[in-house]
């Protein structure tokens, strides 16, 4: 079972790794729920959590899970011992106070650009959290420490990437660069003109021009004929007027 549970957490590492970014040390902002149930099933969260997130955890809080954790009383007194000994990074409620899970939910806005990771019992977080893009959320189940599945958000956010529905910033100047490089942008608006390539030559020109029947064309033909019946006449004329001389004779 232990090793089942090993194989998800390096899958879904992978998977924040891969798609978001995260890099060791990996940064942990735990709330009073989560290390009260550590304490409770005796999980010593600084010597177990870097084994089993497969690297380098540096674990933090705020100041307002501290201050909610310290108005909770004696109740929460261990919890608090174990959270002041975490990094406390600086929120943005310097004078007003919030509740521990309003704050930790504001420290991942924006796309979570310092790549925390969320621990906490807090049923209500845990769902505002799944919610939000590139968020991992750990939670512990009895005496076990669970690094929860990617949420739907997250893995629409990466089919997008992966179908180049959504092309992040630094590829689109890269892609603009390209084209310019390349001679394929448009500069100052003008449209390029297409090149006429050269041609055949027109078909229709190629044609033997046909010879055009005139009448002066056909007026040689008719005198033609006329001088071959003249010369048959002569011809004729001159016969009979040989014979009528011999008959003479």
């Amino acid at each position: 079972m232990k090793l089942t549970r090993q194989k998800h957490a390096k899958k879904n590492m992978g998977f924040y790794k891969n798609n978001f970014s995260f890099r060791e040390p990996f940064q942990v902002l735990l709330d009073g729920t989560f290390c009260q149930a550590a304490l409770r099933n005796k999980i010593q969260i600084r010597e177990q959590l870097p084994g089993y997130l497969g690297g380098a955890v540096q674990l933090c809080t705020t100041r307002c899970v501290l201050k909610e954790l310290q108005s909770l009383g004696k109740a929460l007194y261990g919890a608090k011992l174990i959270a002041q000994s975490f990094q406390v990074r600086n929120c943005s409620h310097h004078k007003d106070l919030v509740s521990g899970s309003a704050c930790l939910l504001s420290m991942t806005e924006e796309g979570n650009p310092h790549h925390f990771f969320i621990a906490t019992q807090d049923q209500d977080l845990a769902n505002r959290v799944r919610k939000k893009a590139g968020v991992p959320l750990l939670f512990i189940i009895q005496n076990t420490m669970v690094l929860d599945k990617p949420s739907p958000k997250s893995l629409a956010v990466v089919q997008k990437l992966q179908t180049n529905q959504l092309v992040p910033e630094h590829q689109k100047q890269s892609i603009v660069q390209l084209k310019e490089q390349e001679g394929l942008a448009k500069q100052g608006g003008e449209k390029r003109r297409k090149r006429k390539r050269a041609g055949g030559p027109n078909p229709l020109s190629c044609l033997k021009k046909k010879k055009k029947k005139t009448q002066e064309g056909q007026e040689p033909s008719a005198e033609k004929k006329k001088r071959r019946k003249r010369k048959r006449n002569r011809v004729k004329a001159e016969a009979v007027q040989s014979v009528q001389k011999n008959e003479e004779e």
